[in-house]
């Protein structure tokens, strides 16, 4: 298994291969928590983008549901950060590439 992707089998038992987008540890919660997408998209044409609680010290990938309110908002917290990072990244490349022309 490559550490970027691995395979979930869904209700109709179709192999599905997703793409790992970022692992981290909550203090807070003391768990650790994998972040992925399956490379779908919604209705507005939005990647969609998974989160479960994992254990890294083992050699299965076994997913736990995210199941109270408070891991919802620290996961929401760190994905809403990346996405102001990624967002300013975007402006400042295209910025500089404007300074270029």
């Amino acid at each position: 298994m490559d550490k970027n992707t691995f395979t979930v089998v869904n209700d109709e038992g179709k192999e599905i291969t997703c793409n790992v987008l970022f692992t981290f540890d909550s203090e807070e919660t003391g768990k650790s928590y994998i972040v992925y997408t399956d490379n779908s998209v919604d209705k507005e044409g939005n990647t969609q983008v998974f989160a479960s609680i994992f254990d890294p010290t083992t050699k299965s990938t076994k997913l736990e549901p995210i199941e109270t309110e408070k891991e919802w908002k620290v996961i929401e917290t760190i994905l809403e950060t990346l996405q102001e990072e990624v967002k300013k990244k975007q402006e400042e490349a295209s910025n500089n590439k404007d300074n270029q022309d």
